[in-house]
């Protein structure tokens, strides 16, 4: 039965994605599913209920910190910070350099913001221009720039995804960045020297720099519009609470685009909850979004898909599920158990949070320890979900920075990272030495 639910729910997802329908649809048709599931199986409706509100309650903290995220990319916006940061990154671009740069200017600034959408907007955006503008093929430009947003959503402190893990898990985010550091350094330069070798297919490109231009003249580029960002940085090694970081950030962005950008308070203000809307068509495309306003259907999602983490714990939804991964862990060892299960549920839930969520709750008897799953689970499934074509966290970033879906098997990063650490997950083989005469 439970696999008949399961297969529902699955084809609800996929319909929603083909039809163009919000995904809400589909995780509220599963939400009646699953709950439906639980009375049937003998649980009082209260009871399924009171599940269901507890699951929502474990990504509170997750919620707050996407309101906090909203207001903090719109402020960095206004106040001049990412058009700053973009501005002089794209100055050193030629045609060699392109796909290593473009890797890792979102790298560096996804690893600000921990957004990966909003890094598409910015300097993802940017980055795909230039690249255009070298004749370079939007696979290609595309693929680096997905590698590269996605390195701050997985590990950087300010990521939603880091933070849920941190939250489901009970571990501290900042010990599980510096342990996702460790175990992506040499994913990271392997996906360098595929991108600097890449890029001598395209040495002969000359960039354009007409949208560093725009920026320049919107704003005024001055070094101070790089506190907001050195703010979370320093405050971020001095391990302070993560929403106390991005309401300082946002503060400081926010008296900025005051006293630099010459802009109104309440008008401040306005963009912070509804999000940066610049009247000219050109710079709007670039820089155009953030807002609490914005973070509306991620909080719903959220919402949704975390009372189905309470439903299935309470009414056992996945014991049968688990059993399979524990046979497995045997097999494949418990890293290789929660690969497996991460790329069943990122093609079930298509989304990220999700199949974040499910993958925790299947690998829980995999892998017992809660600091070395949330390795796992960071390693695996946060960036596994980036490879499905129908998962929003694919299909989503693509359409942001207009890209072709050839671009993902060029997003080298994102795969590197759980072939590489399944490789040095297993366990080491010992040669019985022989006795020599």
């Amino acid at each position: 039965m439970e696999l008949w639910i399961l297969a529902a729910f699955s084809a609800a997802l996929i319909a929603c994605l083909a039809s163009g329908k919000s995904l809400i649809l589909a995780l509220l048709a599963g939400f009646l599913l699953f709950f439906s599931y639980g009375v049937k199986t003998g649980h009082p409706f209260s009871e399924m209920a009171r599940l269901a509100v507890s699951g929502v309650k474990t990504a509170k903290n997750v919620i707050v910190t996407l309101i906090l995220v909203g207001m903090l990319t719109a402020a960095w916006r206004v106040s001049g910070t990412i058009p700053y940061i973009v501005y002089h990154a794209s100055q050193w671009c030629d045609g060699s350099a392109v796909l290593l740069a473009s890797f890792l200017l979102c790298a560096l600034v996804s690893a600000l913001t921990g957004t990966s959408f909003g890094t598409a907007a910015t300097i993802g955006v940017i980055c795909m221009t230039i690249a255009n503008s070298m004749n370079i093929p939007p696979m290609y430009s595309g693929g680096a720039i997905m590698a590269g947003a996605y390195f701050g959503d997985r590990c950087s402190p300010m990521s939603t995804s880091a933070l849920l893990v941190a939250a489901i898990t009970k571990t501290d985010i900042f010990t599980n960045c510096r342990l996702m550091v460790k175990t992506a350094m040499i994913p990271f330069v392997l996906t360098c020297a595929v991108y600097a070798a890449m890029g001598l297919l395209f040495q002969d490109g000359s960039a354009h720099h007409d949208a560093a231009g725009l920026f320049r003249q919107a704003f005024t580029l001055s070094w101070i519009t790089l506190i907001p960002a050195a703010l979370v940085i320093i405050l971020s090694a001095r391990r302070i609470d993560v929403k106390i970081i991005m309401v300082i950030s946002t503060a400081a962005a926010a008296a900025i685009a005051v006293g630099t950008q010459q802009m109104n308070p309440l008008e401040v203000l306005r963009v912070c909850l509804l999000g940066f809307h610049p009247a000219n068509p050109a710079l709007a495309r670039l820089a155009s979004g953030g807002g609490a306003v914005s973070m509306t259907d991620v909080v719903a999602i959220i919402c949704i898909s975390s009372s189905y983490a309470g439903m299935f714990s309470g009414t056992g939804f996945l014991r049968g599920i688990q059993g399979h991964m524990a046979a497995l862990s045997r097999r494949a060892t418990p890293f290789g158990a929660v690969i497996a299960t991460s790329v069943a549920t990122s093609m079930v839930s298509c989304n990220q949070t999700l199949a974040t969520m499910l993958t925790h709750q299947l690998c829980q008897s995999v892998e017992p320890d809660p600091q070395r799953l949330a390795i796992h689970l960071e390693n695996t499934v946060i960036v596994i979900s980036a490879l499905v074509p129908w998962s929003i966290a694919c299909s989503a970033f693509l359409a942001i920075i207009d890209a072709p879906l050839a671009s993902v098997p060029l997003a080298c990063y994102l795969y590197f990272i759980p072939l590489w650490n399944f490789l040095t997950s297993r366990p080491k083989q010992h040669r019985p030495q022989s006795n020599r005469l």
